[in-house]
């Protein structure tokens, strides 16, 4: 199979390259120049150029399928899709489940509404990601009707991961010593390796399926307690875990999700994102999604964040001050509710 990545460079479309030239495909790559996250296989041909514009390296080639993972603006988006249209077979975009118009109630599915731009000019992708995705998707399937691939991910995972959202978790628990926990122990949590995400998008490419799947993990419900106690384990770690409710974590006004990696608060209330990590995957496994040991995923994150310079800003987690300010928060809140007993 002759396989375009629209990116290759960096975390997914880096490990799609891999994963394909495993599978004994012939890769191409459409990128800027300017970012590498590692080395690529020999053999691999790379294209540059720059995909508002300028575009002219992929004219006069054909490909089986291209893999878009690096698209976020429809205007940018339609511009790859019309010159690829008569080149490729199947087109493959790397979309998001922040596509969701609401996420209030667990167990979102593919056939949920999405969220709509109130200005369809705007490019502002901090502020409109989700709706923005969800645009890109439709403009993909406006003019390759039938032949579009739509993966949404949840939180993608795993070395070379640039978000540090799950690095955190590892590399702090491998510290030892008290780790502020957040939320409760059995509130649940989603993520998906980037290998194995990588592995089954080269695998439905092979096949030529179309649709739009879920893409995150694990095949199981998995808890926050049960994850950060399998960090403890695998990494041979003596935290203790001090658990801070969602209250006095917003108390304290700490902030979710980046701040506190994995933390949604008021999961069970109403909130357009509180079951953001319990959507339903039932249509990616019977397609063959699978999921290597968590222990792995631990062990590789925390292994490759360990090589990085201690130089190198970590953009997401606690900070040692902040998170020491929280522990001493905690510890008195659980001493309030023993006086309350």
């Amino acid at each position: 199979m002759k396989l375009l990545i629209l990116g290759g460079t960096r975390f997914l479309g880096y490990h799609l390259v891999h994963a394909a030239v495993r599978s004994g495909h012939e890769v191409t790559i459409f990128h800027r120049g300017q970012t590498e996250s590692g080395q690529l296989p020999a053999g691999v041909e790379r294209l540059q150029g720059d995909r508002d514009g300028r575009l002219t390296a992929l004219e006069g080639r054909r490909w089986d399928a291209v893999v878009d993972c690096s698209g976020y603006v429809p205007r940018i988006v339609r511009q790859s899709a019309d010159l690829l249209r008569d080149a490729v077979d199947r087109y493959i975009f790397v979309s998001s489940i922040s596509v969701y118009a609401d996420l209030s109630r667990p167990g979102g599915s593919e056939d949920w509404p999405v969220a709509r731009l109130a200005d369809p000019e705007t490019e502002e992708v901090s502020l409109h990601y989700g709706a923005l995705k969800a645009a890109c998707e439709e403009t993909i399937e406006e003019l390759l009707p039938g032949r579009t691939l739509v993966v949404r991910p949840g939180l993608i995972v795993g070395p070379q991961d640039p978000t540090d959202r799950f690095t955190y978790w590892p590399t702090r628990i491998r510290k030892s010593g008290e780790v502020l926990a957040p939320g409760h122990p059995d509130a649940g949590v989603q993520f998906i390796d980037v290998r194995d995400l990588a592995e089954w998008i080269v695998r439905m490419a092979e096949r030529q399926r179309t649709g739009t799947f879920n893409a995150t993990g694990p095949e199981r419900r998995l808890s926050m307690g049960s994850f950060l106690e399998a960090c403890n384990e695998t990494l041979n770690g003596d935290a203790r875990l001090v658990w801070m409710s969602d209250d006095a974590l917003l108390a304290q006004e700490a902030g979710p999700w980046i701040e506190i990696p994995l933390w949604i608060p008021g999961e069970g209330e109403t909130s357009d994102v509180a079951h953001m990590l319990a959507v339903n995957i039932d249509r990616a496994l019977a397609e063959g999604l699978a999921f290597r040991p968590l222990a792995d995923t631990i062990r590789d994150t925390a292994a490759w964040d360990a090589s990085r310079s201690a130089e190198e800003t970590r953009r997401a987690g606690l900070a040692p001050d902040r998170e020491l300010q929280l522990l001493r928060a905690a510890g008195a809140e659980g001493s309030a509710a023993a006086e309350d007993r």
